[in-house]
């Protein structure tokens, strides 16, 4: 019987939507005090989670959800960081939708019953 794994969820601060943590952007303080854009999620710190949307990053940052989050100012250059994460999330998503080709070596396919 194939082992069920449980997808982890994670909640945007900005909307407030519960989604699978690999959608959504993280931001993080790090021990040394910086706010960065975490793209590979594993920076050690506090973190705080956006969904790719320009609206819930103007948000999180404008409104201040991401510096009550993170405990810290928000400085300017992470709003443009954000901004270069959705576009790259985008991107992503986008060569995601086309169908993938997977191609198995001759000698690496199983013999035929």
């Amino acid at each position: 019987m194939p082992k069920i794994r449980k997808i982890p969820a994670r909640m945007c601060v900005a909307c407030k939507q519960m989604r699978p943590k690999r959608e959504l952007i993280r931001v993080v303080r790090t021990p040394a005090g910086e706010i960065k854009v975490d793209v590979t999620g594993k920076l050690s710190g506090r973190g705080a989670y956006v969904c790719p949307t320009p609206q819930c990053a103007e948000a999180g940052v404008r409104e201040g959800r991401l510096q009550h989050a993170l405990l810290a100012p928000i400085p300017e250059d992470v709003g443009a960081d954000l901004e270069r994460a959705i576009e790259t999330v985008r991107t992503a998503q986008s060569r995601s939708d086309q169908p993938k080709i997977i191609r198995i070596p001759a000698g690496a396919r199983p013999p035929r019953a």
